[in-house]
C-alpha cells in the first residue's frame, strides 16, 4: 500500500475497536490526546494535526502495522503471537476493559464436564478465536485428535451444544462463571502492547512522535493509584516525619523563608493517605495538602 502525500507527513495510529476502545480513549485523554469516535466512521478525530487515527480490531492490528498500513497501534501481546507479525514493541501498557491487570487466555469447560485437563480433550471439539494458540497448546501437550473451530464471537455460549470446551480471553472470569463454565488451565497471559512498524521507527519524525506518545501513556498508568503530598514541618520534627513517609522516592525537602521550617513534597499510594495524614498531623506537620497526579514520568 502506497502512502499519499498527506500520510507521509502524519503518524498513522491504529486504535483498538471493541472491548478496549473506551479504556484506550480514556488513557489517551489523560495523556493529553482527546479522541472523538463516531460510530459511523473508522477514522476518529484527535486533537493533534500530525496524527491520523484509524479504528481497527485488535486481532488484525499487528498485521497492518507489520505491512506498513499503520505506523503504530495498540494490540494485545496474544495477537502479536497469534499472527506472527514482525513489529517493534515500543512499550507494554497494562490496562484492560475493567481494570489494570493482565488478561488470560484460558481453557474452560462446563461446570459439570468430566474434562479435567488437556489429555481429556482427545476426540473433543474446542471453539476459540485464537486457533493458532490453541493448536500450539494441544501440540505441546501431545493431544492430537481434537477439532478446533474458529469462533466468530459469543464463544462462552458454545458449550455444551456446539463445543466441549472453549479457549477464551478473560480479565475477571465473571462472564465465564455467568455461563456456568469453569477454568481448567491457562494458555497465555497477555497485556496491551504499543507496537510500531520497522520503517516508521527509522523515520526520525515518526519515531520521535511514537516515543513521545509511549512516554505519556506510561506516565498516565504510572500515576494511577498514587497522590502527591505537600506539608510543612519544623526542623525538630523532620526526622520523625521522614521516617513515617512511605515515599515513591526520597521526599523533596526544601527550606522555607522562616528559619527552622521545611517544606516536604512526596508521592505515596492513595490507599495509605487516609491513615497517613492523621499520623503526620500527630507528628506536628502543618499545611498538609493532598493533590491528584495525572502523569508520573520515570
Amino acid at each position: 500500500m502506497l502512502e499519499d502525500e498527506e500520510d507521509k507527513k502524519k503518524l498513522i495510529l491504529g486504535l483498538p475497536k471493541g472491548s478496549l476502545e473506551a479504556a484506550t480513549t480514556a488513557l489517551f485523554a489523560k495523556a493529553g490526546y482527546n479522541i472523538k469516535i463516531d460510530s459511523r466512521s473508522l477514522y476518529p478525530e484527535i486533537n493533534d494535526e500530525t496524527i491520523k487515527c484509524m479504528l481497527l480490531r485488535a486481532q488484525e492490528m499487528a498485521m497492518f502495522v507489520e505491512e506498513g498500513m499503520l505506523d503504530c497501534g495498540l494490540t494485545g501481546f496474544d495477537w502479536i503471537q497469534e499472527t506472527g507479525a514482525h513489529v517493534v514493541e515500543v512499550c507494554e501498557l497494562v490496562y484492560g476493559k475493567v481494570g489494570r491487570n493482565p488478561l488470560r487466555w484460558v481453557l474452560a469447560v462446563p461446570e459439570d464436564s468430566n474434562i479435567k485437563g488437556p489429555a481429556d480433550l482427545e476426540g473433543k471439539r474446542i471453539a476459540t478465536e485464537a486457533v493458532g494458540m490453541t493448536k500450539r497448546y494441544l501440540a505441546d501437550h501431545n493431544v492430537k485428535n481434537v477439532r478446533v473451530d474458529f469462533s466468530w464471537g459469543a464463544t462462552e455460549v458454545k458449550p455444551p451444544h456446539f463445543a466441549d470446551a472453549i479457549v477464551e480471553i478473560t480479565e475477571t472470569g465473571s462472564s465465564l462463571r455467568a455461563n456456568h463454565l469453569k477454568i481448567i488451565d491457562t494458555l497465555c497471559t497477555t497485556t496491551t502492547r504499543f507496537i510500531a512498524n520497522e520503517k516508521a521507527m527509522a523515520n526520525p519524525f515518526k519515531a520521535a512522535k511514537i516515543k513521545r506518545i509511549a512516554m505519556l501513556l506510561k506516565a498516565v498508568l504510572n500515576a494511577e493509584g498514587k497522590v502527591g503530598l505537600m506539608l510543612n514541618v519544623q526542623e525538630k520534627d523532620l526526622d520523625n516525619i521522614l521516617r513515617k513517609l512511605p515515599a515513591l522516592q526520597r521526599p523533596t525537602v526544601s527550606p522555607l523563608s522562616e528559619k527552622g521550617w521545611f517544606a516536604l513534597n512526596t508521592i505515596v499510594d492513595e490507599q495509605v493517605v487516609r491513615d497517613l495524614i492523621p499520623q503526620l498531623k500527630e507528628l506536628n506537620a502543618t499545611g498538609i495538602v493532598e493533590f491528584p497526579l495525572n502523569k508520573l514520568v520515570d
